[in-house]
Formats: structure tokens, C-alpha cells, sequence
């Protein structure tokens, strides 16, 4: 009788270190919340919109030279679906799957799985290629793509102001402001560390290079029938 009971309490035992056990391994897994400045992350989002939005909204500007239509001429082109598109995929390809094969912890994330981090600790995902910056200069690549193709090829090298500010300066500014806000330490942790933005930057910048040179060689500025200012 002695030796069961003296099992049953080393058993207890047993199981009452163990629940104290686990629960400081859950405790310590736990991560804890990050601060990070909530005026950069919404400088950083507008930056991105403002600037993809300006390289995808803008007319294709050409100088067209026969003698009927001698001039600089604006189309849009509902084609510009296909970079914007490719671009969304490729950001959505970052944000995932790559992110997840590089594994590169945000500031202040050190040792912490982004699969267990709680919800507002700022951990939750991973932050190198940032995606942002990824974004942000993917729009500014694609730009400047299509306005050297735009003068080079069908302008013969004549240069537009308006194609310049709207697909190279506008995308340039937001790009910097992206990589500033993604990386500044304001308030708490910034966002992403300097090589994570670096990697979004560069990557994003060839891929939308890429991307903007082949599409306007693709399709030429000029609708190719009539003279409206919309064709497909």
C-alpha cells in the first residue's frame, strides 16, 4: 500500500513539473510586442500606392512625326493591365513564399517564429526582401523602362518632360521615401533592417525594369487605329 502511494506522488509529482515546465516554455515563446512607428508605416503605404499608382495611370507619350499627326501624342492602353498585374503577382510572390525560404527576422524579432508570434507583436512576418520597397521601386523599374523605350525607340530620342516626371521622378521620390521609412528608427524598431530594404530595393528595381522594357516593346505607344486616346 506504502509503495503505491509512494508511485502515485512521484507521479504527481512528475506531472505538476511538467505543467510548470510547460507553461514557462510557453511563456517564454511568447514574443514580446514590438513598437514601431505608426507615422512611418503610413508614410511608407502612401509613398508605395502614390507611386505605382502614377507609373500605371500614366499615357503612353510619344512624338509622332508623319505629316498629318506631327507632334507629341498621349494613349492609354488598357495593356497596361499586364505589367501592373505581373508586378502584383511578383509582390505577392515576395511577400510569401520568398520571405518565408529566406527567413530574415524583423528588428527587435531576434529568435522568434513568425508562426507563433501573437497578434500586434510586429513579428508576425518576416521582413527581408522588404516588400514595400519591393513594390515601390518594382513601379519606379517599370517606369523608367518604358519611358527610355518610349524616347529612344518610338520618340527618336526626344525627350518629354511630362513622361519623365510621371514614370521616372514621381516613382524616384516615392521610392525613396519607402526605403527611408521602411529602415528609419523613429519611434521603437523600424520596420525592416537596412540590407532587407536593400535586397526589396534592388530586386524590385530589375524586375520592373524587366518588366517595363519588354511590355513597350511589346506594344507601341500609338493605338494603331484612329485617334482616340484609349485603345487596347
Amino acid at each position: 500500500m506504502r509503495i503505491k502511494q509512494l508511485v502515485l506522488a512521484s507521479m504527481g509529482l512528475v506531472a505538476a513539473s511538467w505543467i510548470n515546465s510547460s507553461e514557462a516554455f510557453a511563456q517564454s515563446t511568447v514574443p514580446p510586442i514590438v513598437g514601431r512607428d505608426a507615422d512611418w508605416a503610413t508614410v511608407t503605404q502612401v509613398s508605395t500606392i502614390v507611386g505605382a499608382s502614377t507609373v500605371f495611370l500614366m499615357p503612353r507619350v510619344y512624338y509622332s512625326d508623319p505629316e498629318s499627326t506631327v507632334g507629341w501624342k498621349g494613349r492609354w492602353h488598357f495593356s497596361h493591365f499586364a505589367p501592373m498585374m505581373t508586378m502584383a503577382a511578383a509582390t505577392l510572390l515576395v511577400d510569401g513564399p520568398i520571405k518565408n525560404a529566406v527567413q530574415s527576422v524583423r528588428p527587435g524579432c531576434s529568435g522568434v517564429d513568425p508562426a507563433f508570434a501573437g497578434p500586434g507583436s510586429n513579428c508576425e512576418t518576416y521582413g527581408g526582401p522588404s516588400t514595400l520597397a519591393f513594390a515601390s521601386w518594382g513601379a519606379f523599374g517599370v517606369g523608367t523602362g518604358i519611358f527610355l523605350v518610349d524616347t529612344l525607340k518610338y520618340s527618336k530620342g526626344r525627350f518629354n518632360a511630362g513622361s519623365f516626371i510621371g514614370n521616372v521622378a514621381v516613382p524616384l521620390v516615392a521610392g525613396v521615401l519607402t526605403s527611408v521609412g521602411r529602415s528609419v528608427d523613429g519611434v521603437g524598431q523600424p520596420f525592416e533592417t537596412q540590407n532587407q530594404v536593400l535586397a526589396g530595393t534592388f530586386i524590385g528595381m530589375g524586375t520592373g525594369m524587366l518588366v517595363g522594357v519588354a511590355y513597350s516593346l511589346l506594344q507601341r505607344p500609338s493605338c494603331g487605329y484612329g485617334n482616340s486616346i484609349f485603345c487596347w
